[in-house]
């Protein structure tokens, strides 16, 4: 496992090489963009961002996903 130290280091690398870094897609927290960036993996970002504001609606939370049966 990293340390802290050692993980700042890399994201501080990260932001050097990759200064204006941005997506497409369309979200408001962690949960919400972790769960976007897996769907625009199988899709494109337009397609996610359409689909993803009733996905999250019904779902508003990680707890809420993983509870979900359909």
């Amino acid at each position: 496992m990293k340390t802290a130290a050692e993980t700042r280091h890399v994201l501080d690398l990260l932001e050097t090489q990759h200064p204006d870094a941005d997506t497409e897609l369309h979200y408001k927290d962690a949960y919400q963009l972790l769960v976007a960036t897996m769907l625009s993996a199988q899709s494109t970002d337009a397609r996610v961002n359409i689909v993803t504001p009733a996905l999250f609606a019904r779902y508003p939370s990680a707890r809420a996903l993983a509870r979900a049966t359909t």
